[in-house]
């Protein structure tokens, strides 16, 4: 079943581009992160995912091999929906919007997964924080609290790279000034 487009969608999207990092290299920062939800979680599969208007895009991942998948794919698609809640699916198989889902019934054979809106200062979500399992699991209140202060990180890292690019551009323009 393909998550719907949710009403902020536009305003979403544009928040997204503000921060300038689809498409970006690898960054350690994100990297430790990722990493951190697979061992603290025990799953194969951890991502920071990033969701735009037909692809769900993976800054970081540990596990998969793929850098993106179609947004009518993405599991974070259906998460982005609320962002302040961790949307936990504990046995995919089983769940009507996913059990037909080829990431379900084919590899990577998604059955467990957990994910942590990554939630901007305007309420919007661009993504998640996401760990993932092949086998049916819960999560305790505590495990989902802990998801939430690991998204909270990824955001803290995201505000701070904006913030320097919004500060590179001032100095590109105060030096074109110069120049001119």
């Amino acid at each position: 079943m393909t998550a719907q487009i949710p009403p902020n969608e536009a305003e979403r999207l544009a928040e997204l581009q503000s921060y300038r990092i689809m498409g970006t290299p690898p960054e350690q920062v994100f990297d430790d992160i990722t990493y951190l939800a697979s061992q603290i979680y025990e799953t194969p599969i951890a991502l920071m995912s990033l969701v735009d208007s037909d692809r769900q895009w993976f800054k970081s991942s540990v596990g998969l091999a793929v850098p993106e998948t179609h947004r009518d794919l993405a599991f974070c698609a259906h998460a982005i929906w609320d962002p302040t809640e961790v949307m936990v699916v504990e046995d995919a198989a089983y769940d009507p919007r996913f059990s037909n889902n080829p990431l379900v019934i084919a590899d990577p054979s998604i059955r467990f997964y957990a994910g942590a809106p990554l939630q901007t200062a305007n309420g919007n979500a661009l993504g998640t924080l996401c760990v993932i399992d092949r086998v049916p699991r819960q999560l305790t209140d505590d495990q989902e609290e802990a998801l939430r202060a690991l998204a909270r990180l990824v955001m803290n890292e995201l505000e701070m790279r904006r913030a320097l690019l919004a500060l590179s551009d001032q100095l590109d323009q105060a030096a074109v000034r110069e120049v001119a």
